[in-house]
């Protein structure tokens, strides 16, 4: 009987590439996502290529829905062996129009400011990140307890180390969820189950493309700021992510790792601008 490795956010151009990695490695694979169908188009593609995969639309907020959910995994693919929280992003309704405070522009009603800040956008951000990775883990990590080879993987950011400007809801949320997992580590230790996090660097995904790319496809001013502090040169590509997850997920090689956080960044956590 295969292991079973539940993805949340799995119709998301990260998560969608974590799902086929685990299904590859020889996982059957629940792909959780809002938007049921994108999910079910990736669950579509890995049973193509001789996985074993099923597609759920699951809120990872909901925590009533997500134990409907986790019941009807159970029937399909059975207990969860590794857990990855992927569910997360940022809403233009918490993300401010400068980077530094403009003098005459922070009354304005137009556009969004530090004072204007949308509070119900700012907590659906802050929850997505950080409740939408406590609440699976409260569902998922019961079917672990006991049980060999469990592990659960949240995913951090960059912004958790120094935080970007424009996106205070993210940038705090991210911080919340390494802070979460090194806790996390430490009160599942006696129990086998191990948890950690990958803290990507700058990839191009749905909820960002706005932010770093015009309408027209040429790159913003971001863009530029952020390639430019980033040693190699350029955004990371989902692929380059797979090598770490592959690592922390492997029972043996990772066996005594356990509460930490791995930037997978182009060396931008390494550069000082300098």
């Amino acid at each position: 009987m295969s292991k079973v490795c539940v993805v949340t956010g799995a119709g998301g151009v990260l998560c969608s590439a974590f799902a086929a990695e685990m299904a590859k490695n020889g996982y059957g694979v629940a792909l959780l996502d809002l938007n049921g169908e994108a999910a079910e188009a990736v669950a579509a593609e890995i049973r193509a290529n001789g996985g074993k995969a099923f597609a759920y639309a699951a809120n990872v907020l909901e925590k009533e829905a997500l134990e409907e959910v986790h019941q009807k995994i159970l029937s399909d693919l059975g207990k969860c062996d590794v857990l990855i929280n992927g569910a997360g992003g940022n809403n233009p309704r918490a993300t401010t129009a400068h980077e530094y405070f403009e003098e005459g522009d922070e009354t304005r009603d137009d556009i969004k400011t530090f004072f204007n800040l949308d509070k119900e956008g700012f907590n659906f951000v802050f929850s997505l990140n950080l409740m939408g990775t406590l609440i699976p883990t409260q569902v998922f990590a019961a079917d672990m307890i006991g049980r060999e080879g469990c592990s659960i993987i949240n995913i951090s950011s960059m912004n958790a180390y120094t935080p970007l400007t424009k996106i205070p809801a993210y940038s705090a949320a991210k911080a919340g969820v390494s802070n979460f997992t090194q806790w996390l580590a430490v009160h599942f230790a006696n129990t086998g189950i191990r948890v950690n996090a990958i803290a990507p660097g700058f990839f191009v995904t749905k909820q960002n493309q706005a932010l770093l790319f015009n309408e027209d496809g040429t790159p913003t001013p971001r863009t530029d700021k952020i390639l430019s502090a980033t040693p190699m040169g350029r955004f990371g590509k989902p692929e380059e992510l797979l090598g770490t997850l592959k690592y922390l997920t492997d029972p043996e090689a990772a066996s005594f790792v356990t509460g930490i956080v791995i930037p997978v960044d182009g060396g931008f956590s390494a550069y000082s601008g300098v």
